[in-house]
């Protein structure tokens, strides 16, 4: 019997259950043996009655080497067993994954994921393993409704709930809501609310959050985004990572079936291309990048910088932003390199995206460049896309859908949405997906633009620069004193990915 068995927990005796189930393992080999062995034996009987006088030293001879056979192969299946290693491996392979991991629990775990779409997302995939290695159960995430957006969708309007339960219940338990005195004690006073730190190690929850939640029974997360390390985990943490975010968040039914839908429409043209263009007023106004943009426009999106809580109420230097690639590509850049990078103009193009800051001017190089550029409000009825109307979150699942489908995925800009369909498109084998280096690409455009360089040569150094930029194979860049500027983890789970070693 060559079987692995889980039980993983930071608070239980590994040695003394792990010792405990090889005895019953053994016992269970055992009797294995001793059946096969008398199914062996009655059958050679049998098989020796029916012969014709055979030679009874020849029969005898036979029958012992049969069953010293038999006798060898159990002791090498036990000894396997008594010498299976202590360590156990928690693991989205693991075949026992429907049954229900039972576990002391240490409390009950609220969390608020703040962001749009995708930094939900990933922050859920955290949260979910946070709460299964500190022993804890896990609220159904609730979601900060108070963005940009203001798209008032629940985790149940854009993910199979059901499904992210059970498929989710060999690692860690997640409940609907608290247990009734505990909902009481929350609407009648304030539960203790904390901010994780950033990019944190499993050892800080350990150490902080355990003692406060066995202490209040309940503990509130006002912040969910970036709370775990992108390296110096245990690869088991990360491959629960993998699970959570890669199959137990699988969206509703409505969205999936719309998603599919566009993604067949888009393949009967052929071979298309998703952009994740990311010119949204909101975009421009957070970021503060104003290349190409009028004095009017440059006070409009300033003025929506300061009105809105947490952006950046500062002066910013669009300048110096978009010489060290930290601004989104303008739409008549992206036609640039598009076309340097030798995309067909005939190609299909879907602009994963939301409304473009001054569509039709900003977006008229690029449709003169690619006139094949379309949007679900193109590829789609309007009864097709009528039950999501007005729930940003939900568009932007399509968008995702679409873009993991796609032959070829491009990002203007390294947000939540690029790093998560990069990772995904990874985890499904590698698909191409062309990461942008902006600050290379920034230089290279002024220099044309000034006259330094020809067509040829802008077009040589821009292919050049990202033959090996495609989302192959590679390891992330680990920079352990500086976690904002390594590799996010989703962008490139290697742990997850059996290409690399």
């Amino acid at each position: 019997m060559d079987q692995r068995i889980k039980i993983n927990s930071g608070y239980e005796d590994f040695k003394s259950i792990v010792e405990e189930v090889k005895g019953k393992h053994s016992e269970v080999e055992v009797m294995n043996c001793k059946g096969i062995r008398g199914i062996k034996a009655r059958k050679l009987e049998t098989m020796t009655a029916s012969q014709s006088q055979p030679p009874a030293i020849k029969f005898w001879a036979a029958a012992a080497l049969v069953l010293l056979t038999l006798l060898w192969v159990c002791v090498l299946q036990l000894a396997t067993v008594l010498n299976e290693e202590d360590t156990v491996s928690s693991s989205f392979y693991n075949p026992l994954s429907s049954s229900e991991r039972i576990y002391k629990n240490n409390g009950y775990l609220v969390v608020i994921a703040n962001g749009g779409l995708n930094q939900r997302r990933l922050a859920i995939a955290d949260m979910v393993v946070i709460a299964r290695y500190i022993n804890i159960t896990l609220i159904v995430p609730l979601f900060d409704n108070g963005t940009y957006w203001n798209d008032k969708s629940t985790f149940a309007d854009i993910y199979d709930l059901n499904h992210f339960i059970t498929s989710l219940r060999d690692e860690v338990r997640i409940v609907e809501e608290l247990p009734p005195e505990l909902k009481r004690r929350e609407e009648s006073e304030s539960i203790y609310s904390m901010v994780p730190i950033s990019f944190a190690s499993l050892t800080y929850y350990y150490q902080k959050v355990i003692p406060r939640i066995q202490k209040r029974g309940v503990l509130h997360f006002s912040l969910t985004d970036a709370r775990l390390a992108n390296n110096g985990l245990p690869d088991e943490v990360q491959k629960l990572r993998c699970r959570v975010n890669y199959e137990a968040l699988k969206f509703t039914q409505p969205i999936e079936e719309t998603g599919r839908k566009i993604v067949s429409l888009l393949r009967q043209r052929g071979p298309f291309l998703v952009l994740h263009l990311r010119y949204e007023k909101d975009m421009v106004a957070f970021t503060g990048c104003v290349q190409g943009l009028t004095k009017e426009e440059i006070k409009e999106v300033t003025e929506m910088r300061y009105f809105y809580e947490g952006w950046k109420h500062k002066p910013i230097d669009a300048k110096r932003r978009r010489e060290h690639g930290s601004c989104p590509l303008t739409p008549e850049e992206t036609a640039l390199i598009l076309q340097a990078l030798g995309i067909d103009r005939n190609t299909t193009i879907y602009i994963a995206a939301g409304k473009i800051y001054n569509e039709e001017k900003r977006m008229a190089n690029l449709a003169m460049a690619f006139p094949n550029l379309v949007r679900k409000e193109l590829v789609l009825e309007p009864s097709d896309l009528r039950p999501f109307l007005n729930h940003a979150d939900q568009m932007a699942a399509l968008d995702y859908i679409v873009a993991i489908e796609s032959d070829t995925f491009i990002p203007t800009f390294g947000g939540n949405m690029a790093k998560a369909v990069e990772g995904h498109r990874r985890y499904m084998g590698f698909k191409r997906t062309v990461i942008l280096n902006r600050a290379f690409l920034v230089r290279l455009i002024d220099d044309y633009k000034k006259g330094r360089l020809s067509w040829d040569e802008f077009a040589l150094l821009v292919k050049r620069s990202h033959e090996h930029r495609t989302g192959k194979p590679a390891r992330r860049r680990e920079i352990p004193d500086h976690p904002r500027l390594e590799d996010f983890f989703y962008s490139n789970p290697q742990e997850c990915l059996s290409s690399i070693s």
